[in-house]
C-alpha cells in the first residue's frame, strides 16, 4: 500500500516557483541632532611671588572667600592637549553621524 501512495505522489505534476528580488523602501528615522555645546566663560587668574598679595585682596573683595588651584606648565599642556583630542573626537563623531544621515536620507526629503 506504501509502495502505491509513494508512486502515485510522483505522477503529479510540480509547480514552478518564480523568485524576485525587490528593494524593500525602509523608513530610517533620522535622530534630531544634539544642541550646541553652551560653554560659560571663565576666568584664568595668574598668581605670581610679585602680584598674589594684590591677587588674594581682589579675590577675597569679588568673592568674598578664595580658593587656589595650582597647575604645573607641563600640566597645563596636558590639559590643552586633552581639549583638543576632544574636540577631535567630536569633529570626527559628528563627520561619521552626517554620512550616515546622508546616505540613509533620499533626495528631496528634508534633511535636518
Amino acid at each position: 500500500m506504501v509502495l502505491i501512495m509513494a508512486c502515485s505522489c510522483s505522477l503529479l505534476p510540480t509547480k514552478k516557483i518564480q523568485v524576485t528580488a525587490k528593494p524593500l523602501d525602509k523608513k530610517i528615522v533620522q535622530p534630531i541632532m544634539p544642541r550646541e555645546i553652551d560653554l560659560k566663560q571663565l576666568q584664568w587668574i595668574a598668581v605670581t611671588p610679585d602680584n598674589w598679595e594684590d591677587q588674594l585682596s581682589r579675590i577675597e573683595k569679588q568673592e568674598g572667600e578664595l580658593v587656589f588651584l595650582a597647575m604645573t606648565v607641563p600640566d597645563y599642556e596636558v590639559m590643552a592637549y586633552n581639549m583638543q583630542e576632544i574636540k577631535r573626537y567630536i569633529t570626527e563623531l559628528k563627520d561619521v553621524v552626517v554620512y550616515y544621515r546622508t546616505v540613509t536620507t533620499k533626495a528631496g526629503e528634508k534633511n535636518e
